[in-house]
């Protein structure tokens, strides 16, 4: 009979599993080629390529590596964008058809030879390639362990024909360049193992008792002894290269060490499968300090037992990240992206970021109050701890630190030994959350000590010396400094010379003494009535500051230079508008009803994509020496002109605020990564990127690409958005407040909340037949719109309707204004 053709998978696709955890699942490795996905456990992180590529590391305490480039690599946070190469660290697995001599290679890298069938699957705690070829069925998988340092993987495979197979598999897992001072690797017996050691490269005598409890080892376990091994990268490669390696063409590897060589680990299993026979191989990969510890994490996980465990023990650790609600709006209308993305990915990213801290020990304070806020709406005790560390580290004048030490030994680095002038204003902002879902009045009472002091003060009353802290640091115009950044870290020459100042910093801190006050009359916490009549008077002497210096017409600019000047104004060729200040105009009170029909006009008009806002526009093509770094970054790429999507997500919950919640929703949807737009951006729908490129009327072709960069503020804020916006399930003093802002377009939503550790399923819908919210809590109908004396334990049916009313405002007509981008 002749042979069938294969029905056409879908390139990407939702797959329902067990428990409900969805998988991702992507079937060529050449249409998305940097798709990836990433696993985390509190010490470590790795990104993994579809084409099995590798980006990872470990902390000790400080991030390293264990699996190299070719060359010695500065230390550095994960970057965007991050370009794979012929030699890019990678776990790869040679396999020969020893009766054909015919080789490839799996997952797809390095001999990129066309697979009879692929899909690379994206679990939540797990990765996974299936692929046919040359009549057989293989499957590998990665996942990592809860809490040590080691990557689990398991490699099987099936004889799917009638007739006997003989064949070798090659793990080949990258270990590289380890050190310019010592290096090697050989095969251990006794381990079964290939072990590299290496001296990480030092200058100074007191560098050597630092380092020498570094895991210098990188090891390669398996649970099958090896019929042959290789450990040296370029006797392995020979003249036929990572494409076609010379080694590969003898019957048996060498068994060849590598001695002050580059390292690798390769093993070699000869396998003869009968008709519908399977095999299956575990290898462990990771650092480790010495031998002893290499023993130990074999006993402890290899083995069918082992394996089993592990995997549980990591599936629930990362089970941990659901979040306070589930969502139900496809209804028929095809949004199940919509709803697996919020209620899994979004989660988990979230949970990564708040547990981990970006896996720093000095992450910045501004990302580490934000993405704690996010832990808010899922371990909220996590969001205490964290604010309570944080003020712990603020100076005794008020001033917040650039980063929180996270650990004895931590030290600010990078970005953080700058001076930055906001970090002040976030505690008050994302405060708001935690009280909101968890009522925890307490905190705000808790004596704090200082950096610089062992007076201890409550946590209010450090929460108010940030605040007159920002309110001292004004100008003679009553603008914020800007020092060497504010939020935007590489705008760091508007004011290094100590008179530039912020029209952004200027309105988030009218926008943090709002917010302060409000929450004292929300929460009845304790200030004097002469504060809260100051911090009241100073935000609108600040608003009306911005207004009378900083308003050009359509929009506000962004600052004012060391010398004077105004910038990101209409009179600018490049960086005429820049969204922040726009966004929190709205937020601060400090724009009016028709500065911000103007606003949102100029804003669609000059900054609205398919894939969102972008930061600014246009993109800066040269540096301006008045404004910095941010100029000198390639157009439409990060700060300059990107869809920076923390930025983004600031005006869409400005717009919330406003009441603009067609336009707000639509704007979150096109931030979202999506099936639909997945060859645009090139990523899959798992995590929201930190940017999708800009520029996008100076270069459109590459407009919308994703960064592939999972380290971003944006993710508590978007799913602040969610819970206490669209949903309008949002926490207050007296219980829970609905006040859903549904857009025209989605007319019924259901799902779960949970809060304050009560259980509400919930169904939202527009109907014409109220004009005003109308709420039913099990069939009673609720006066008003807050639900109160909701006991923890309970389940509630709670029934929501919303008028069905367009949002009738001016700006949005001006915003639809026959703009279309998509």
């Amino acid at each position: 009979m002749p042979k069938l053709p294969r029905p056409k998978l879908p390139l990407i696709s939702i797959d329902n599993a067990v428990a409900g955890d969805n998988k991702i699942k992507l079937t060529s490795p050449t249409k998305l080629p940097n798709a990836s996905g990433f696993l985390w456990n509190s010490s470590m992180v790795m990104q993994v390529n579809c084409r099995g590529y590798v980006n990872s590391q470990f902390m000790q305490p400080e991030p390293a590596k264990y699996s190299y480039a070719p060359n010695m690599e500065a230390k550095s946070f994960i970057q965007p964008e991050h370009s794979y190469f012929t030699h890019h660290p990678g776990r790869f697995f040679y396999l020969k058809d020893e009766d054909s001599g015919e080789i490839i290679s799996l997952p797809y890298e390095p001999m990129r030879v066309e697979l009879d069938k692929f899909s690379f699957e994206l679990g939540h705690s797990d990765i996974t390639w299936s692929i046919e070829h040359f009549g057989l069925q293989i499957s590998i998988k990665v996942n990592l362990t809860k809490d040590d340092l080691v990557e689990c993987w398991f490699f099987s495979v099936l004889n799917l024909t009638e007739k006997t197979k003989n064949i070798s598999i090659y793990p080949y897992f990258t270990i590289g360049y380890m050190s310019w001072m010592n290096q090697s690797a050989s095969y251990n017996e006794t381990l079964n193992a290939i072990v590299a050691d290496s001296v990480t490269p030092y200058q100074k005598v007191t560098d050597y008792f630092k380092n020498k409890h570094f895991k210098d080892k990188t090891f390669f376990l398996s649970d099958t002894r090896p019929t042959a091994w290789h450990a040296n990268q370029k006797v392995f490669e020979g003249e036929g290269g990572l494409h076609q390696p010379s080694a590969l063409q003898a019957e048996l590897l060498e068994n060849v060490e590598a001695r002050y060589e580059t390292p690798v680990a390769v093993m070699q299993f000869k396998q003869q499968l009968l008709a519908s026979e399977g095999k299956s191989y575990q290898f462990l990969f990771g650092p480790a300090k010495d031998e002893a510890e290499i023993a130990i994490i074999k006993e402890k996980y290899l083995g069918h037992q082992q394996r089993s465990q592990t995997e549980k023990s990591y599936r629930d650790y990362i089970a941990q990240s659901k979040a306070c609600l589930t969502i139900n709006s496809d209804n028929g209308t095809g949004n199940k992206g919509f709803d697996d993305f919020f209620n899994h990915w979004l989660p988990r990213q979230m949970f990564y970021h708040g547990d981990v801290n970006r896996l720093s020990t000095d992450p910045q304070t501004r990302n580490y109050i934000q993405d704690n806020m996010g832990m808010a709406f899922i371990h909220a005790q996590q969001t205490r701890k964290a604010y309570i560390l944080a003020v712990s580290q603020q100076a005794i004048s008020g001033a917040m630190p650039e980063g929180v030490l996270l650990h004895q030994d931590a030290q600010l680095k990078y970005i953080n030994q700058v001076p930055h002038a906001d970090h002040g204003v976030w505690l008050p902002i994302c405060l708001s959350v935690y009280l909101n879902e968890s009522a925890d009045v307490s905190l705000l009472s808790e004596m704090i000590a200082f950096a610089d002091s062992t007076e201890e003060q409550s946590f209010a009353s450090h929460i108010e010396l940030a605040l007159d802290y920002l309110i001292n640091a004004t100008d003679h115009r009553g603008l914020s400094f800007i020092e060497q950044g504010d939020w935007c870290d590489p705008m760091n020459m508007v004011g290094y010379q100590g008179k530039g100042v912020s029209a952004w910093l200027s309105l988030a801190t009218a926008y943090a003494l709002t917010t302060w006050c409000d929450l004292c009359v929300e929460y009845d916490i304790s200030i004097s009535q002469q504060k809260y009549d100051e911090y009241r008077f100073a935000a609108q002497a600040i608003n009306s500051a911005v207004n009378k210096h900083l308003w050009h017409g359509q929009w506000f600019a962004r600052g004012i230079t060391d010398d004077g000047r105004v910038f990101g104004t209409n009179e600018d060729k490049e960086g005429k508008i820049f969204l922040n200040p726009q966004s929190w105009a709205m937020l601060s009170g400090a724009a009016n009803q028709d500065q911000q029909v103007d606003m949102i006009a100029a804003i669609t008009k000059q900054l609205t994509t398919p894939q969102g806002v972008m930061m600014l526009a246009p993109s800066y093509t040269a540096m301006v020496e008045d404004i910095g770094r941010i100029t000198q970054k390639h157009p439409g790429v990060s700060e300059n002109g990107s869809v920076y999507n923390h930025a983004a997500i600031f005006y869409i919950y400005a717009l919330y605020q406003a009441g603009q919640n067609n336009l707000a929703f639509d704007l979150l949807s096109k931030m979202l990564p999506s099936l639909e737009n997945a060859q645009r951006t090139g990523q899959l729908p798992i995590y929201v990127p930190n940017y999708y490129r800009g520029a996008y009327h100076q270069l459109p072709k590459q407009a919308g690409r994703s960064s592939h960069l999972f380290n971003t503020g944006t993710t508590s804020w978007l799913y602040r958005c969610l819970v206490e916006e669209l949903c309008g399930l949002k926490g207050c003093a007296r219980g829970l407040q609905i006040m859903p802002k549904l857009p025209t377009t989605l007319k019924h939503l259901s799902g779960q909340r949970l809060f304050r550790r009560a259980i509400l399923n919930f169904t939202i819908e527009q109907s014409s037949e109220v004009t005003a919210v109308t709420i039913l809590l099990n069939e009673q109908k609720i006066t008003g719109n807050i639900l109160t004396n909701l006991q923890a334990g309970q389940h509630y049916q709670l029934q929501v309707k919303v008028a069905m009313t367009a949002e009738g405002t001016r700006a949005a007509s001006h915003a639809n204004g026959g703009q279309s981008h998509d």
